[in-house]
């Protein structure tokens, strides 16, 4: 298998991506069509409201990511964008296992926040990249969701220029 030179993460938070939305949804790797039925049902479970960040947290929730994942793994970060709903990030190669930087992230943001509650969905969705070209394009679609926003592409001092940049 080819090394691994960036890996995109996303992260939603609890309520808004549930099993059968409008968007399609992923179970076990497994893309699966929408299905009203099953989101109500699992809308009807949860136990707090769907949380979402205010935009005035994503300066902070992303500082909170950088710091924990740079200064506890050692892991670089090449893009990173907080959203309402949702935290994609884009990381180098690292030695570790992609579900402990996540729990990382995860966990820097809601010791931070001190919420009193969920704020983060189960699981993530993971996006390797092992050439220069595919990591590029994920790092452009990360950055194109800030300027979106009117943020500056790379918004944190902690993003660091990939080895592979042309």
């Amino acid at each position: 298998m080819a090394r691994t030179l960036a890996t995109m993460l996303t992260l939603t938070t609890y309520g808004t991506w549930l099993r059968g939305d409008a968007r399609g949804w992923v179970d076990a790797g497994t893309i699966f069509p929408p299905d009203p039925v099953l989101e109500a049902s699992d809308r009807r479970q949860m136990k707090h409201p769907p949380f979402r960040f205010a935009e005035c947290d994503w300066r902070p929730v992303g500082d909170w990511i950088g710091t924990a994942l740079g200064q506890r793994l050692g892991v670089a970060i090449f893009a990173m964008t907080v959203q309402s709903w949702h935290v994609h990030i884009v990381i180098g190669p690292t030695a570790h296992d992609v579900s402990c930087v996540v729990k990382c992230a995860k966990d820097a943001v809601r010791w931070a926040m001190r919420p009193g509650r969920p704020i983060w969905g189960d699981g993530y969705d993971k996006r390797f990249c092992f050439d220069g070209a595919s990591a590029l394009a994920q790092i452009a679609y990360v950055e194109e969701h800030n300027l979106a926003r009117g943020r500056p592409a790379r918004s944190w001092p902690f993003i660091l220029d990939p080895p592979f940049a042309a």
